[in-house]
């Protein structure tokens, strides 16, 4: 099973683009962030044709998150385990054959100290306390998504430039750990250590070309699947062409995931 993560910058803007990438890699199990659609403008027709059945949550023009899988989705979730809506439509979660799959986009956060930042510390709390409660009926748990977290230093550019500051705050960090201790991998990680990978680039002073970039998004995988992933990365290269979203796709796979 191939998992991918992407924070597709505005889904209707980015259809075709979309729609072709799902074509050439087929992966089983996509993770959309920032669709900034609401529910009736979500392309489901489309994604249906092209063999993908979807759950979604959206606004209109900001935020957004959706599952696309080839498989059936069941026992859908659009909020965080303790609330009774998501308000700003930052998660929902499905189940796929035995595996409870979250789709996440954390929020920026804006500025370290600001009410925010202070909100984004609390909505990670948040997560953590859903995960760890999902864990209770699903031993097979992936939470994917775009994290606005770059958990190291080898994940930032230049750490001596970013240190401190938003996504790369010292509290920030910690709170993603937190949610790692959960009993939850960070896929790419497993076989890939080196620095230099990023998913995000800012769209001013070519940050892109110089390969100025973050790693602020992840596939994270219970224990059970982290022990079954047999490769994952980051797709550059949707990154590059015309109209981008900033952000670029990461994948995992997972062999002998059972039914």
């Amino acid at each position: 099973m191939k998992i991918a993560s992407w924070n597709i910058n505005s889904l209707r803007k980015r259809q075709e683009r979309l729609l072709d990438w799902l074509a050439k890699e087929e992966p089983d199990v996509v993770c959309l962030q920032e669709t900034k659609c609401s529910d009736d403008q979500f392309p489901e027709l489309a994604l249906s044709a092209a063999g993908y059945r979807c759950v979604f949550h959206g606004q209109k023009s900001y935020n957004g998150v959706a599952v696309l899988s080839q498989h059936e989705l069941r026992e859908r979730q659009a909020a965080l385990c303790d609330e009774s809506e998501d308000p700003q439509a930052r998660v929902i979660a499905a189940t796929i054959n035995s595996v409870r799959v979250f789709s996440i986009y954390a929020p920026n956060g804006q500025a370290v100290g600001s009410p925010a930042f202070h909100y984004k510390l609390q909505w990670f709390v948040q997560l953590r306390d859903c995960v760890a409660e999902a864990q209770k009926s699903f031993p097979q748990v992936i939470v994917c998504g775009d994290f606005n977290v770059a958990p190291e230093d080898r994940d930032v550019h230049d750490p001596a430039l970013w240190r401190g500051a938003i996504m790369c705050s010292e509290e920030e960090r910690t709170a993603f750990r937190a949610l790692e201790q959960t009993g939850l991998r960070d896929t790419l990680r497993i076989h890939r250590t080196e620095g230099g990978l990023f998913s995000w680039w800012d769209y001013r002073m070519l940050a892109f070309q110089k390969n100025r970039g973050l790693r602020i998004d992840a596939i994270l995988a219970s224990d059970s699947l982290a022990a079954r992933c047999t490769a994952a990365g980051i797709n550059r290269e949707m990154r590059k062409g015309r109209d981008p979203s900033d952000h670029a796709p990461v994948w995992a796979e997972f062999s002998d995931i059972g039914t």
